[in-house]
């Protein structure tokens, strides 16, 4: 899938509340870091795990599925296996008529559920990280002490 810089920039800048599914509370894995990522970047970030639900993670309530939260979010983050998607596309879309955004994180793909949603007018990112692309494209991507998106050469 390709996604134009300006439409993955409207995504992370419309976006305020976000359901990371398959977060883990294991600071080393990447659903961990990156949902904190997100959260230190002003983003209200509600944790959704069935192991870890009614504990506190990133100061938010780990719920135990999407049916559980009591509020509207903006975008679903899944770091799930694809053959999980279908079901949580599927509660996302039940639970969130208004849902803007279904993200898939790298190495998840899934052409039937992303169509699904597609069809009910949600944007849909598969195969990407929202913290890659907001540090690609807000600047934040540093190779050797620069900010890649910066550096200009001066002789």
């Amino acid at each position: 899938m390709t996604y134009t810089d300006d439409h993955l920039r409207g995504i992370l800048t419309r976006t305020k509340t976000i359901a990371v599914v398959g977060v883990s509370s294991n600071p080393v894995r990447p659903s961990y870091y990156v949902a904190r990522y997100l959260g230190l970047k002003g983003y209200r970030v509600i944790p959704v795990n069935p192991g870890l639900a009614g504990q506190e993670l990133l100061g938010e309530t780990v719920y135990a599925d999407l049916a559980a939260i009591p509020f509207d979010v903006d975008m679903v983050d899944i770091f799930r296996r694809p053959d999980a998607v279908p079901a949580i596309v599927d509660a996302a879309l039940a639970r969130w008529p208004g849902l803007q955004t279904i993200w898939m994180q790298i190495g998840v793909e899934h052409a039937e559920a992303a169509a699904k949603a597609t069809a009910r007018g949600v944007d849909v990112i598969q195969d990407r990280c929202p913290k890659i692309e907001y540090q690609r494209l807000f600047d934040e991507l540093r190779m050797g002490g620069f900010v890649t998106g910066r550096v200009s050469a001066r002789i």
